[in-house]
């Protein structure tokens, strides 16, 4: 089973016809939503509120066949994103946090499955202190295990309040982590002027990072092993929505890709050739494309991404 661990939150997203609609979200949540719907077994680690948000979030899990791993529920009210959008139509956010708030490792740990065949791990992990220390043990005992690790950097600007600490603790968490997905604002954040190329050689020099995917927007995406590059363009929808959730979808989309190569193993990421990473970006980027055609992260269904990849 993949185990997707981090934040499961509502996004309140403005509606076409005026007005807030909430829509189910979250970086990790929406990452473990569209594994599940590109037929993943798929596990989702994060505390769910006993609010009504909390039954939505729950019953969005449900019908992708999202698994909760967590089985006892917050009394703490679900956490929410408030979404606007630029004059490029990327999201940004405002959050209240809640019931994201991971509990103690003591508790995580339990309850990974007995095969953690991929922990993936998402933007609020190394968030504050309070979240490294129950989210870093989850990753650190899954590796103990064999299991490979993933981070999607997604940083989070407005809820960093120690920018010392949150770098040091997400740079803990890359250290672990053999698959390393961030974008072109994560990397203004965190590299300003890097070029994508520089920032993935520097990444990769760490022993256990092998594959590293840098999104850039409307221009596509890249991925890089220590002995080669690929590149891919996006898919555009025939009808736009919005681009909620298409990072999240993207990453799924290279989870699930590798998955298809059998190449969910720190060393089968180091070994892939240059056209099996532009396969992967081209099934990613219909996977984000697809999400992209609603308004919220709605991320397709194999089937339906399938059916695109054919008629190309």
């Amino acid at each position: 089973m993949i185990v997707v661990a981090g934040e499961s939150l509502v996004d309140l997203v403005p509606a076409a016809t005026g007005g807030i609609k909430a829509m189910p979200g979250g970086s990790p949540f929406n990452c473990g939503i569209a594994l599940a719907k590109l037929g993943n077994p798929v596990g989702f680690l994060c505390r769910i509120s006993d609010d009504p948000y909390g039954d939505v979030l729950l019953r969005t899990m449900g019908e992708a066949g999202l698994q909760p791993l967590l089985s006892e529920r917050s009394s703490d009210a679900t956490t929410t994103a408030t979404v606007a959008f630029d004059a490029n139509l990327q999201p940004h956010y405002s959050f209240r946090r809640g019931a994201d708030r991971p509990p103690a490792a003591k508790i995580l740990i339990p309850a990974l499955p007995p095969q953690v065949d991929l922990l993936h791990v998402g933007g609020f992990a190394p968030l504050t202190e309070q979240d490294a220390d129950s989210w870093m043990p989850v990753i650190e005992h899954a590796a103990a295990l064999g299991a490979p690790i993933s981070i999607d950097i997604n940083v989070r600007d407005s809820l960093i309040e120690d920018e010392t600490g949150y770098r040091s603790r997400l740079s803990r968490m890359i250290g672990l982590a053999n698959l390393v997905k961030l974008s072109e604002e994560d990397l203004a954040w965190l590299e300003p002027e890097q070029p994508p190329e520089e920032y993935a050689r520097k990444l990769l020099r760490n022993e256990n990072c092998k594959l590293v995917v840098v999104t850039l927007g409307h221009r596509g995406s890249l991925a890089f092993t220590r002995t080669t590059s690929a590149a891919a363009g996006v898919h555009a929808p025939e009808v736009f929505g919005d681009t909620v959730g298409a990072g999240d979808s993207l990453m799924a989309g290279v989870v699930a890709s590798l998955r298809r190569f059998d190449a969910l193993t720190p060393r089968a990421m180091s070994e892939l050739e240059t056209t099996e990473l532009e396969s992967m970006l081209e099934f990613a980027a219909v996977v984000a494309g697809l999400n992209c055609a609603h308004h919220g992260c709605r991320p397709p269904t194999l089937s339906q991404v399938e059916a695109i990849l054919a008629s190309a």
